[in-house]
């Protein structure tokens, strides 16, 4: 028998209810089960939440490794433009500029990556809803705000030790550099 209520508030009472009428109604040793989707509800969220904790850690090992992936092309571009950042600073630009410049190289590359996921996250859902109007997958304008501000921060953090080495390069020793 499935029995239902028209708030979720009566659940429980009804469950309550329920048990003392077929305890009322049976004999004492009577096998029967009363039961209600509570539990079943709760066991879904507790799924819900691990799922939610699984997918941060991959999200977070994810923005590691491409931080570090960032850093590292940055570290090579200061590498291999030591004369071109010897020169700037022999011209007179200050350590700032030259901070500026890497840090905004850092950023854009980030910022690019990040759009690419925005794009590519946005365009499956939008894509369901072109084979069947049944299932609809919504988008949230907050997790898309969220996700480019989250690559904006991997460029400046993972882009400031190579902006910070290349600013501060002795103009003379870089344009030595070979």
């Amino acid at each position: 028998m499935y029995v239902q209520t028209r708030e979720a508030s009566d659940v429980q009472p009804m469950t309550v209810a329920i048990k003392r009428l077929l305890e009322s109604r049976h004999r004492p040793g009577a096998r029967y089960n009363v039961d209600n989707l509570t539990a079943i509800l709760e066991a879904a969220q507790r799924i819900a939440l691990v799922m939610t904790i699984v997918l941060v850690l991959v999200s977070t090992i994810a923005l590691l490794i491409s931080g570090i992936g960032i850093m590292n092309i940055m570290l090579v571009t200061v590498t291999e433009r030591t004369r071109e950042i010897g020169l700037r600073k022999a011209v007179g630009a200050s350590r700032r500029a030259v901070l500026e410049q890497f840090l905004t190289e850092s950023v854009v590359i980030s910022i690019a990556g990040g759009v690419i996921g925005i794009v590519v996250g946005i365009s499956i859902p939008l894509s369901v809803r072109f084979f069947t109007d049944a299932i609809r997958v919504p988008i949230s304008g907050t997790s898309v705000v969220v996700a480019f501000l989250v690559s904006l921060a991997v460029g400046v953090i993972f882009g400031m030790l190579p902006a910070n080495r290349a600013s501060q390069l002795n103009p003379t020793e870089a344009l030595r550099y070979e």
